[in-house]
Formats: structure tokens, sequence, C-alpha cells
């Protein structure tokens, strides 16, 4: 008999265990002294056989940006199933009991980095952010198109990085949906970590900051490897990336996770210096509370919709809704002929903007019963910004 309850802090190092089991890694102890913090942090939720923990799911409570507004936020990690113990609704069971505590906290939203995404759409999660991947040729001087904002860079310590870069990021989160809040622990023990576990060659993090923006980079072998880089500006950000294609001893940069609309591409005088390599799929969101999460955001145009909303797992979301858009949004539930028909994961999908409910609708995930609808919700949803997080958890 499985038994689902929380993980105390002092069991952290068994979790450490299982996911060594579950992604085939080797964890050493270091890695668990660097990366403590993340669980002992999150709301820890396990599935216990006996003694044995079999199936364990972290959420950290966090803020999401969204569409005009900050949103309480289950960020879930940390999630895996011994193989001893598949299919036998382990993860099913974890996942019912995220969903609850999330209500209980009002927590509106949920995200998740996904292993294998085809594993979330049935517990409601829909793919809502994408990133790509870019290498920049930089072993000459970068002609920009843009002309950089040449007010004064100035490099500074990580230590004391968080309190001026902060007021940046989350100025830029309310510009771009997507990213979440970070706090100083994030700030000192996530993003400016002394190395890098993806890149464990690298140097310790280096943090160039601009009056409109910062980068945070990395060094090895001829090789500038960008882990943040923000701008309030196009010229702001056209001097943070001619910065980094200056540093001495370097050739080539490479940024891991850039958003999809990023301008570097576009920038260039040269083309042929900045090469896409991969365009990957990134933040996958759930609707906990489906009227809450569409009351909060802020909408494009003002129309108003019925929603036939398909939700298995969450009651409180399964039916049909009357959307109002606009400036005073309201979501409320109704009997009247829906104009759209989706599940909860394709609202989820469509819900920062970066997924058009037209595309699903032509697919057939979304079943359109009043003509038009689609599009008339494609462009009440559209941002002027690509969705992007660069907040690995």
């Amino acid at each position: 008999m499985i038994e689902i309850r929380d993980v105390p802090e002092a069991e952290i190092g068994r979790m450490f265990d299982l996911a060594g089991t579950v992604f085939h890694t080797r964890i050493e102890e270091g890695d668990q002294e660097r990366d403590g913090w993340l669980l002992r942090r999150a709301e820890r939720v396990g599935g216990y056989d006996g003694g044995t923990l079999a199936g364990q799911l972290a959420a950290l409570p966090m803020r999401l940006a969204v569409p005009g507004a900050l949103l309480d936020c289950s960020a879930v990690t940390f999630v895996g199933v011994l193989p001893t113990h598949r299919r036998q609704g382990i993860l099913t069971a974890m996942m019912d009991r995220m969903d609850a505590d999330a209500i209980a906290a009002g927590r509106p939203v949920a995200a998740l980095w996904a292993s294998e995404g085809v594993i979330y759409g049935r517990y409601g999660f829909g793919l809502a952010t994408r990133a790509i991947v870019m290498e920049v040729d930089s072993s000459r001087p970068l002609e920009l198109r843009t002309p950089p904002d040449d007010r004064p860079l100035r490099l500074v310590d990580a230590a004391s990085a968080p309190e001026l870069i902060d007021p940046i990021h989350r100025r830029a989160l309310s510009a771009r949906p997507g990213g979440l809040v970070r706090d100083t622990e994030w700030w000192t023990r996530g993003i400016l970590s002394p190395t890098d576990r993806e890149a464990p060659r690298y140097s310790a993090p280096r943090v160039v900051v601009h009056p409109a923006g910062y980068a945070v980079y990395r060094a090895h072998e001829r090789t500038i490897r960008v882990a943040d880089l923000v701008a309030e500006t196009p010229r702001a950000e056209a001097a943070l990336w001619r910065f980094l294609a200056s540093v001495d001893l370097s050739s080539r940069i490479v940024a891991q996770n850039r958003p999809v609309d990023d301008l570097l591409p576009h920038m260039v005088a040269d083309p042929d210096r900045v090469a896409v390599t991969k365009d990957t799929g990134a933040l996958w969101l759930r609707l906990i509370d489906v009227p809450a999460a569409l009351r909060a955001r802020s909408w494009a145009t003002g129309d108003t919709f019925v929603l036939q909303v398909g939700d298995a797992r969450i009651a409180g979301n399964d039916g049909r809704w009357r959307l109002t858009t606009g400036a005073t949004a309201s979501c409320d539930p109704t009997a009247e002929r829906p104009d759209l028909s989706l599940t909860a994961a394709d609202l989820a999908a469509v819900y920062l903007g970066g997924q058009s409910p037209v595309t699903l609708a032509r697919i057939g995930a979304v079943t359109e019963h009043t003509p038009g609808a689609a599009a008339r919700l494609a462009a009440a949803l559209a941002v002027p910004l690509a969705p992007y997080l660069n907040d690995e958890f």
C-alpha cells in the first residue's frame, strides 16, 4: 500500500538518491550540498512503500509573471518514481496532492520543466513557452545595426550583484511574461552560484551591469557562456552583446536559453555571425484555478467568450465559463452556448500568449463553435514580447 505524505527535511538525501536512480545520474555529496537549498525551501511530497521512498515531488512556492500581473505559483521539480514502482498510480496521487495543496494555498498556477513532455499533458499542463539556443562568432568585432547605448558598463562582484540587478530583472518581468520573481537566495545560489552544474569547467559568474540592463556570464577555453541577459531597451541590449563579443581571449559566445524573439539575430550586420542552433519547449504551465487565472492577467482587446473547459483532475475548473476580457476582466460560470471548447492543458498553453488558439483549432485540439472565435481569443491573448523563463528548478 503506497502512502502519500510529506518528506521531512531529514530525508532530503533520499530524494537525491531517488533522483539519481530515475534520471540515470551520479549525484555526489557536493551536488547535494550545492543544490539542497532548493529542496529545503520546497513543499516535499513522497510516495512511500513501507520504508521505501518510491516516488517524490517538490513544489516551490514562487511568483510567476503573467501578462499584467504576478501570480502565486507552485514551481514543480524533483518529480520521479522508482522503476520498480511505475504504473501503480504514484505519480497521479502525488500530482493530485500538489493540486490540492496549491488550491489550499491560493496559488492559481503551477509550472514545471518537463524531462518528458508527453507525461504532463494528462495532468493539465500545457507547453506555454519555448526557448532558443544561440551561438555567436565573436572572433572579430561584432557589427550591430542597433546603435549601442554608450552609457558606462561596470563589472561587479557576485556578492553585491543581486542588489544592483534585481530591480532591472523585476521591471523586465512586467514587460515579458513567463519569468519568476527571484529573492536573494535564488540569486545567490541559483543564478550566481560559484559553479554551474551544466558547465562545471567554466569560471565563476561574471556580472556586467549597464544602467538599463545586465549580463551574467562564465568563461572557458575562448567561449563565453551567457547565463542571464536582461535589457530594458534594444540599445542597452546591443551594448551588452557588444561587450560580451569583445571579451579578451574569447572567440565564441553560447547562449543556452534565450527568448524565441531575441533581438540579436536581427541586430547583427552579418546574420551569419549568429546561429540559432536549437528551438525547444521550455515552461509547462498548469491553471490550478481557471477563473482566477483568467481574471488576473491583462488582455490586449476587450471581448466576450464562452469557453467550455475540460479538466478531469480539478473539478472546479471543469465546466463552461463566460470570459470578458479588457480593462476589467471577469470569468463566471454560465450555461450559454460555448464559442470554444478546449482542455485545461490547452488553455494553459495559450494563457501566456506564447501559443495561438488558432493553431490549436487548426490541428483539432480546440473546437471552434463560433466562427472566428479562436482568432478573436488570439487577439485578446496577444503580448508584445514572447513569454520566456530563465530560471531552472
